[in-house]
């Protein structure tokens, strides 16, 4: 892992600053990803921390001690941005007494290709009264990611894909509709037949099912902690609001509903309200870490 610097003590005891030591995995991370951060202490002194809380890029991480003076948690990195990922952290001590630092995180940015798609024109711009629809639904979708930061971690085991199925479009892609740049796919695309299963990618609580505009029939699970994932396009759904499934639970079928071309789920994971590539997700936490 690659220490993170640009360090600034923002508040605290001056005369002290922390003996901060803030590391990142993976060592350059790309934006559009899901991270950890390590933050240690690397004094031996009368004033060992007690705990660390803080904020990436806006979003509250959520620490968990793992050792003495050592403390580790998630965060996402939203795809467009500077070539730096603010972090804010607040630590404090075993006399109680506190500090504030500011941190950056270096990032490289993506380098994603166009998909170029000849769709029909109500496909490549909605009209107003499809848009205000639009825009509420994306609403509620960044409700469920600000409401998970609030909720308990409900997963322990490693991230699974919820298809065994071939990527037909990865995460990031610009979409070009009718010679024109119009979005960014915030999400994974994975082959399937209407009616093929679509599993749970981890223990979680079923946040929504409804039906969207864009994305058709969805289902949202809520991991606690921030970690929300997604599933798009569904013909059919297995499971309803409130229910707690398990990592590979069947939850859905693959269908093309919403605004698509042909059947495939589209997989979305978030930390919070920030999208991430499921990739990172399955790197970071999924079963071939473990291997």
């Amino acid at each position: 892992m690659l220490a993170i610097a640009a360090l600034l003590l923002l508040a605290g005891d001056l005369q002290r600053p922390p003996a901060l030591q803030l590391t990142v995995e993976p060592e350059r991370p790309v934006r559009g990803s899901l991270v950890r951060l390590v933050a240690s202490d690397t004094a031996t002194s009368d004033r060992p921390w007690s705990w660390v809380e803080g904020t990436a890029g806006g979003e509250p991480l959520h620490f968990e001690a793992q050792g003495a003076g050592h403390f580790v948690a998630l965060a996402g990195i939203p795809i467009d941005g500077p070539d730096s990922f603010p972090v804010t952290l607040r630590i404090s001590y075993s006399d109680g007494s506190q500090d504030t630092v500011a941190a950056s995180v270096f990032v490289r940015q993506p380098d994603y290709t166009m998909e170029k798609l000849r769709v029909a024109p109500a496909m490549a711009k909605p009209d107003s009264a499809a848009q205000v629809r639009i825009d509420k639904e994306i609403a509620r979708a960044r409700e469920i990611g600000a409401r998970s930061q609030s909720t308990p971690r409900q997963w322990q085991d490693a991230f699974l894909p919820p298809r065994d199925s071939r990527i037909t479009s990865i995460f990031g892609t610009g979409r070009e509709f009718n010679g024109k740049a119009v979005s960014r796919h915030l999400g994974t695309d994975y082959a399937g037949a209407v009616g093929d299963p679509v599993r749970a990618t981890n223990r979680g609580v079923v946040a929504m099912v409804a039906d969207f505009y864009l994305a058709g029939r969805v289902l949202y699970l809520d991991h606690g902690e921030g970690l929300v994932s997604a599933y798009f396009h569904l013909s059919s759904t297995a499971v309803a609001q409130g229910d707690t499934v398990e990592r590979g639970q069947i939850i859905g079928a693959v269908g093309k509903s919403g605004r698509v071309t042909g059947p495939h789920l589209h997989w979305v994971v978030r930390y919070g309200t920030v999208t991430v590539d499921p990739g990172s997700v399955l790197t970071l936490l999924g079963e071939q870490r473990e291997k």
